[in-house]
């Protein structure tokens, strides 16, 4: 049986000509032989899957060229349901037609035979791709595969490649831009509101269709161009031409009359953008009015203790009345002006809402809501850090002698006493003495045969004592001294010797954030009262002082403005002060040590600069000594005091902006500050909840900014977790 079907299909491939062209006709030949014959006649690998079976007839009046037969063998697979799949080593693999497109195919039909298997991707140009799949699937045979790339606007097609072919044809024919496209001018009405109203006919299918049907999708898109105030119409073009009208009647009727809108602020403060509208119609502008919310300027005066002065920061204010009538009231020509020239508008605000409120024709309020949406942005705000290093070193040595010698009875009388010596030996010689030649005894014989004997001393003596003892008080290191007499002859002295090092090290770092181009201030220390002045009243009674309330501590004021380059100028002041302690023993007013810097500076973004500074080598050296006995050699010494003063101070102010832009960076910074106190409280107390955490979860009811548990080593001092532009040097040495 095998040798009855095998024959026929051998007998008949038989070659003829120069050309070797061949004659194909075989009847009920099986479809494996077919196979094998057609690879000996093409000279091509067939690998034949084991599903394929059955008979094949094939009939043909003229003889074929080798690619002839080829064509006349795809086509028969084809009409038997099977299909030959190139391989990557040249061969082709018959196999049946199910799950084809999922094969490994030739891409593009250029070249491609007409029964050969492929792979087509569409370009479109006008339609959109999705609904072009849907034009296109009834032409795919049932073994083809059409699908749609929406990033790309194209079709994947794969089929055979003479209905690719067609397919192509047909797409490209209906692929045309037959959209109308048409920008509708206005006059009165809002771009943007007119353009909700269109989009929300085309969603109803009204804009298109016929007879009034809802259509499957938008066949017209609407955008609103808030700029020139038109709204651009894109879509088949009956759709825009309805679409136009309706846009032109709306705005026809929005022309006449006088609209109030209420427009609600996002970022701007209605208080400062209320004069700007107002100017530019023409009103006279809102006089603002401070309220109480002010705070005093760093170092104001005030009398009998009360506290006062000016602001540098605008505080909330309210309104004076508004002119009934826009345009009278102004002072100049109004720059936004409605068809016809009418300027009929009335610009106020409503506090409690943060909202302006406009009377306007349409025109004229169309153009007060643009200015109002670009100047209602959210503003950056920017990190403001100062740091204050100050390094001190002061040393001081005193060493001085003191002597008295005198002769009450003979009058004679000498000492030796110097400013810089404590305590003062003549406060001292004077107390003993006054004590006592003015100290009387006064016997008194009582009735009983007793005696009463009273010891008193004067007035002046007490105040010499008195003075006598405060200079004791007031020394230093260390002293000593001697003294007696010798008949009528007292004598004394006292040596004294001072050494003292004060070494300093401040580093205080004041910082805050506000926003862009909006002044801030902090304020940390004390208020002390100064005296700055005292009188007393005719009858020289009821005494009383003015003074004056002086801040003492940290306080910094800025106001950054960010650049578009990245730069943040600062127009800030910076003060540190700080009590010193009084003038003397006698005098209570205090001294303050002040660093005070203003300035105006632009700073890279995330930059620290140096903003003011200071080196001061200060070396003081005092002798005081009797002439002639203070320079005898060695003796010299004790007619003689020194005093040696050497003050180094080294103090630098740098400042850091960095520029806070997005929500993110907000957060990161406020986890960096959380995190760095937390830490500071847990090294306090290791075992117990840091008292932060216990704040913000028991009573302000929220989660803490990090987690609980912190993981050690992840929470650092505080830094800003952002970008900082950094730049490299490269120092060489001199030759």
């Amino acid at each position: 049986m095998k040798k009855l079907l095998l024959g026929p299909v051998v007998a008949l491939a038989l070659a003829v000509g120069v050309h070797a062209q061949t004659t194909l006709n075989v009847r009920d030949a099986d479809i494996r032989a077919f196979i094998a014959d057609a690879a000996k006649v093409t000279g091509r690998t067939f690998i034949i899957d084991n599903r394929v079976a059955g008979k094949v007839t094939v009939v043909t009046d003229r003889p074929l060229s080798r690619s002839e037969y080829f064509e006349v063998f795809l086509s028969t697979l084809r009409a038997n349901g099977l299909i030959a799949v190139p391989t990557s080593g040249g061969a082709f693999r018959v196999q049946p037609l199910d799950n084809a497109a999922s094969q490994p195919s030739r891409i593009g039909v250029a070249g491609a035979a007409r029964n050969s298997y492929v792979t087509e991707i569409v370009r479109l140009r006008a339609i959109d791709a999705q609904s072009a799949v849907e034009t296109v699937r009834p032409l795919v045979s049932a073994q083809g595969s059409v699908s749609a790339n929406r990033g790309g606007n194209s079709l994947v097609i794969v089929d055979f490649a003479d209905n690719i072919r067609r397919i192509r044809e047909v797409l490209r024919r209906i692929d045309a831009d037959t959209s109308s496209t048409r920008v509708v001018a206005l006059k009165n009405a809002s771009a943007k509101e007119i353009a909700t109203a269109l989009q929300g006919l085309i969603g109803t299918g009204t804009g298109g269709g016929q007879g009034g049907a809802a259509a499957t999708g938008p066949s017209a898109s609407v955008v609103a161009v808030e700029g020139s105030n038109a709204v651009a119409l894109r879509g088949d073009p009956t759709t825009v031409a309805r679409l136009a009208q309706v846009a032109a009647d709306l705005d026809q009727k929005a022309r006449n009359g006088t609209e109030i809108k209420v427009v609600f602020l996002e970022n701007a403060d209605a208080e400062q953008l209320l004069p700007v509208l107002q100017e530019l119609v023409g009103q006279t502008p809102t006089q603002p009015v401070q309220t109480a919310l002010s705070r005093s300027n760093f170092g104001s005066s005030s009398t009998n203790g009360a506290s006062g002065g000016q602001s540098n920061i605008s505080q909330p204010q309210v309104n004076q009345s508004i002119p009934s009538s826009g345009g009278s009231g102004g002072s100049g020509q109004p720059a936004i002006t409605a068809a016809g020239g009418k300027t009929a508008a009335v610009v106020t605000r409503f506090a409690g809402a943060n909202a302006i409120v406009i009377a306007a024709p349409a025109e004229i309020q169309r153009q007060l809501n643009e200015v109002v949406r670009q100047l209602d942005m959210r503003r950056e705000q920017v990190l403001v850090e100062a740091i204050v290093a100050e390094v001190s070193d002061t040393t001081a040595r005193t060493l001085g002698a003191q002597f008295i010698v005198g002769d009450p009875s003979g009058g004679a009388f000498g000492a030796s006493t110097f400013s810089n010596s404590a305590p003062n030996i003549l406060q001292i010689a004077g107390a003993i003495g006054a004590t006592q030649l003015s100290t009387s005894k006064t016997t008194t014989n009582n009735t009983d045969g007793s005696t009463t004997t009273t010891e008193t001393t004067s007035g002046a003596a007490d105040t010499l004592q008195q003075s006598a003892i405060s200079s004791i008080l007031a020394a230093t290191g260390g002293f000593g001294g001697f003294g007696g007499k010798i008949g009528s002859t007292f004598f004394g002295a006292i040596i004294n010797a001072v050494k003292s090092d004060t070494q300093s090290n401040l580093l205080q770092v004041p910082h805050l954030v506000t926003l862009d181009n909006q002044e801030a201030h902090s304020l940390v220390g004390q208020e002390i009262p100064i005296t700055t002045g005292q009188a007393l009243s005719t009858n020289f009674d009821n005494a009383f002082r003015t003074t004056q309330r002086q801040n003492v501590g940290i306080e910094l004021t800025v106001r950054p403005q960010v650049n578009s380059s990245g730069t943040v100028k600062l127009n800030l002041r910076l003060e540190v002060s700080s009590i010193a302690g009084p003038v003397s023993s006698d005098n209570s007013d205090l001294i303050l040590n002040k660093r005070e810097v203003e300035t105006v500076r632009t700073v890279d973004d995330g930059q620290i600069a140096v903003i003011s500074g200071l080196l001061d080598d200060n070396e003081r050296r005092t002798i005081e000594k009797i002439p002639l006995l203070g320079d005898i050699p060695v003796l010299g010494h004790l007619f003689t005091s020194k005093a040696k003063q050497r003050s180094k101070t080294n103090l630098m102010i740098f400042i850091r902006p960095t520029i806070l832009r997005t929500a993110e960076d907000s957060r990161k910074l406020t986890e960096q500050r959380y995190g760095y106190v937390r830490l500071q409280q847990g090294l306090q107390d290791p075992g117990a909840e840091p008292s932060i955490d216990q704040l913000v979860r028991d009573y302000m009811g929220a989660a803490p900014p990090i987690p609980s548990a912190p993981i050690p080593g992840s929470i650092e001092d505080p830094r800003v977790a952002v970008p900082v532009r950094t730049s490299t040097m490269v120092v060489r040495p001199k030759r």
